[in-house]
């Protein structure tokens, strides 16, 4: 019972350095280097993020054989990661080198990376799926009961640090965008004497006639100081 207790208290202090950092990318650089201390038979990592439910990504991970699984996995189409995603919370493959599934994936897998065992937990929120959590180690047969549980309560706590890093970014981009859309319909203003709904109306008649998103036809015009027709 210790034991247990100990483990969801580490859990819960990785949890929170994770939500401590201050991007997406650097919440995912340092959940692939916790997951390989927190899950005794793990030696690599990686995360792999989906785009309208297929990988497009792996932008996380600790070594070059865990990249090399992942990215045999886009190239076929198929693969581990896939099925969690789709279908199953959490996928094991004991044996790579013999794992039966998904084509020729895990005998290939094996031979070039050197990679013996994996786990992949599925990384998801109320709202979405994020993508997932993919656990290797170089010997077959690598992981127990015990990993398998403290790799999926990490992996749940690394999609909530994730979807909230990526909600500050998205946040942070809009107000920007607010902010440089606010100073350009000024800079409107100034030039025509007219009011701030006019000078808005002008800036989008211009982003929807060059078919160019608004906040950069703002940055155009703080850049220069001129509108496009000038």
């Amino acid at each position: 019972m210790a034991k247990v207790e100990s483990l969801s208290r580490l859990i819960a202090d990785l949890a929170r350095s994770l939500q401590a950092e201050d991007s997406s990318g650097e919440t995912m650089d340092l959940a692939v280097t916790l997951a390989v201390e927190i899950v005794d038979g793990a030696e690599h990592a990686g995360i792999s993020l989906v785009h309208r439910g297929r990988i497009i990504e792996t932008p996380a991970y600790t070594s070059d054989a865990a990249l090399r699984a992942d990215r045999i996995q886009q190239d076929l189409g198929d693969g581990p990661c896939l099925l969690a995603i789709r279908d199953e919370e959490t996928v094991s493959c004991p044996d790579l080198a013999t794992e039966p599934r998904w084509g020729d994936w895990g005998a290939r897998t094996a031979a070039e990376t050197g990679l013996g065992s994996m786990l992949c937990f599925r990384m998801f929120t109320q709202k979405e799926r994020l993508g997932a959590l993919s656990l290797y180690a170089t010997r077959p047969h690598a992981f127990t009961g015990a990993d398998v549980e403290s790799g999926l309560s990490f992996a749940a706590h690394t999609a909530i640090a994730i979807a909230v890093a990526r909600q500050d970014e998205h946040m942070e981009i809009a107000l920007d965008s607010r902010s440089l859309i606010g100073q350009a319909t000024g800079i409107v203003m100034d030039r025509y004497d007219i009011d701030a709904v006019r000078a808005f109306a002008v800036l989008k008649r211009i982003s929807q006639q060059s078919n160019v998103r608004l906040h950069e036809v703002a940055v155009e015009l703080i850049r220069t100081r001129h509108l496009p027709a000038e």
